[in-house]
């Protein structure tokens, strides 16, 4: 693998020892420089085990160590000899500091197993775990053996009503509707044997698709007193800490089932099997994760009034960890069930979700390095290649293993892989906030283990992000989604980047990414259209966005609006505003998400919906969108409500009984004159007389 210490360290700065065997008989180098107290980068992942052992028999070791690969990412491909910039990239990127600790969540499991499944099936699983777990049986038939004659674990069987929880916290709720109960059960077998429909099986359930009610069974079974026709359903429920199903059909057929659930269809001979009861038997005792995300309520645009308009997060979420709280006008996030996707912060449009494993301005930080640093290698046109950290990691060191035995082209050198928790974590604030910061392109990866609206949201997001670059001028194509499940799809995909050529801006960006998802966009976009080839001096741009865009203006039918502000009451990003002075619907353009709220509580449908990017000062500023001349109240001239409005309402009421002759004139009137009005009259029945 061709290596530059000159052109590297040149870059860095910094001085960089180039070491061939560092794991082997140049080891003593490494434990002098961890030794020395420094941050120390090392550029192997291969031998990462073996250099933490090293370190910890090395007297004296202080150095905080990190790894990065810079061999089947940059070193391990056929333009190998142009790389220098890439790898100058990367361990630039690996001599961050850590980001911040985020908050944890936490699961408590005491072992508590539910097994569900056929009985043998259930039986074979249970007693390969059994010693370490505490084991229920939920009995979905026989299965082709039945149950074993010595009954090992508690077995249940009836109707499930319902299974939900996650990790240490599962509920299952069942109705016992067979006249078996299996508490009593002795398993002798003499049911089985008296039954001349057949219709018990050895999982001793009676089938009442075949059972014509002759009782052989129920006399058979006196002692035991097990079986009992006249029995009415009972509701039960219980906890459970784990659940391994092996029905055919999952319990819980979610895309990112909770943590804790395991399906196995077929039972152990699946080919994860085997991975799957070793993993149950060390889910026993206190375990965390990270809490991939923060909640701002006042920044959703989810409701108002309880009027949905913004719904993005919730139906992305492939883990049913969001759901939708109306009437508080918020949504509810559960973080046990919470798998880190990212997916709800990259569609939110106004940043009240927002992703923290990294935190944006961690992830911004290094984008930004990582491109810095190839430009000053002398790099050009840097593509980013987003991937997620286990199979998309995978999948690109798979594929620098076949540029090395000369079977595939490899990682380009261009081309600057960026390891994501998940690869749906990052939208449009971040690309183009690496647009800005000099990046040709961004390819974000995915590798078949994405639910399908991941990647339809990817792909809206792409094409937003594709049509304001475009109508800005920037030619070329800057954003992809490779779907690539093999190293020979990849290998073409990333040799496909190179068909287009970008328009970039002609300086990058030194921006700070801010913790504001709005923020980041605005200082993106700022930078974006301030040396955008499409904006001329004098001249407003307007450039058309796709439907489901978080930029947009909204349209108002003057002809319907009868600026009542019902919108105004609903928006929740300061948008819309109202006056103090007039009668006047405002709009600031830049603070507008398009979260729909407007349009879906304007009671004349008089509001649509415009996604589109101004690039005037106009943008940022207050503009009136209607007003209308005051009504002047008929007895004080005080002016109160519009013209308009309290035209509508008289035309509307003038036919109704309760509003003729006077009744309708005090309408005319402000709430004050009303109320004197009302008092004054001599002609109307007070109730204090009667």
């Amino acid at each position: 693998m061709p290596l530059e210490p000159k052109t590297l360290g040149t870059a860095l700065p910094e001085t960089l020892p180039l070491h061939s065997a560092l794991c082997r008989r140049e080891a003593p180098a490494f434990q002098r420089a961890i030794q020395s107290g420094d941050d120390v980068v090392v550029a192997c992942t291969q031998e990462k085990r073996l250099f933490g052992e090293l370190a910890t028999q090395t007297p004296g070791a202080s150095s905080p160590i990190r790894f990065v690969n810079i061999r089947e990412t940059g070193g391990w491909s056929r333009d190998a000899k142009h790389a220098m910039p890439k790898i100058a990239a990367l361990l630039a990127a690996a001599s961050l500091p850590e980001p911040d600790p985020v908050s944890t969540v936490s699961y408590n499991s005491q072992g508590r197993l539910l097994i569900v499944g056929p009985l043998d099936e259930a039986e074979r699983a249970a007693a390969l775990v059994g010693d370490a777990l505490d084991v229920t049986l939920w009995a979905q038939g026989p299965g082709v053996a039945g149950g074993a004659q010595e009954r090992r674990w508690p077995v249940i069987a009836g109707r499930i009503d319902s299974l939900a929880g996650w990790l240490g916290a599962f509920t299952l709720r069942w109705t016992r509707d067979n006249p078996i109960d299996l508490d009593l059960c002795t398993r002798c077998d003499a049911c089985v044997v008296a039954c001349p429909e057949q219709a018990i099986g050895l999982d001793y359930q009676i089938d009442s698709a075949r059972c014509t009610s002759h009782r052989d069974c129920e006399r058979a079974c006196k002692v035991a007193g097990a079986i009992d026709f006249a029995r009415a359903p009972q509701a039960f429920d219980a906890a459970f800490d784990l659940v391994l199903d092996l029905g055919a059909a999952p319990l819980i057929d979610w895309h990112a089932p909770p943590q804790g659930y395991f399906h196995l269809p077929g039972g152990v001979a699946h080919a994860e099997g085997l991975q799957t009861l070793l993993r149950l038997r060390e889910l026993v005792g206190e375990f965390e994760k990270p809490k991939f995300f923060d909640y701002r309520q006042n920044l959703c645009a989810h409701s108002r009034n309880e009027v949905v308009g913004c719904n993005a997060c919730v139906e992305v979420c492939s883990a049913h960890a969001i759901a939708s709280d109306k009437e508080r006008q918020r949504i509810v996030v559960n973080p046990n069930l919470c798998v880190g996707c990212g997916a709800c912060t990259t569609v939110c449009p106004s940043g009240a979700l927002g992703y923290t494993y990294p935190r944006a301005p961690d992830q911004g930080l290094k984008l930004r390095k990582l491109l810095g640093a190839y430009a000053a290698a002398g790099g050009r046109d840097a593509a980013l290649l987003l991937h997620s950290q286990e199979s998309g990691q995978a999948l690109i060191e798979r594929l620098g293993r076949r540029a090395q035995l000369g079977t595939a082209q490899g990682v380009p050198a261009r081309v600057i892989p960026v390891g994501l928790f998940h690869a749906a974590s990052t939208g449009i604030d971040l690309w183009l906030g690496a647009i800005a910061f000099g990046a040709s392109q961004v390819a974000v990866l995915c590798t078949g283990e994405e639910a399908p609206q991941y990647l339809a949201a990817l792909r809206k997001q792409m094409e937003i992000a594709q049509a304001l670059l475009r109508g800005l001028g920037y030619t070329g194509t800057h954003l992809r989604l490779i779907e690539a499940d093999s190293t020979a799809v990849l290998d073409a995909a990333l040799a496909e980047l190179r068909t287009t050529t970008q328009r970039l801006p002609a300086t990058p960006a030194r921006f700070a990414v801010g913790a504001d998802k709005r923020g980041r966009l605005e200082m993106a976009l700022d930078h974006l259209t301030g040396a955008a080839p499409a904006v001329q001096a004098e001249a407003p741009l307007v450039v058309e966005l796709p439907a489901g865009s978080p930029l947009g203006a909204i349209a108002v039918d003057k002809d319907k609006c009868t600026l009542c502000l019902a919108c105004v009451g609903a928006c929740p990003s300061g948008a819309l505003l109202d006056s103090q002075t007039a009668p006047q619907l405002r709009f600031i353009e830049k603070n507008c998400v398009q979260c729909g709220l407007c349009e879906t509580t304007c009671p004349e449908d008089a509001v649509s919906l415009v996604p589109r990017l101004l690039v005037a000062p106009e943008r940022k500023q207050p503009v009136v969108l209607n007003e209308a001349k005051p009504w002047a109240c008929i007895r004080c001239s005080k002016p109160f409500g519009t013209q308009k409005a309290i035209e509508a309402m008289l035309g509307k009421l003038a036919g109704h009984a309760m509003f003729q002759g006077e009744a309708l004139e005090r309408l005319k009137m402000c709430s004050d004159c009303r109320v004197i009005d009302l008092y004054s009259a001599t002609n109307e029945v007070k109730i204090a007389p009667l």
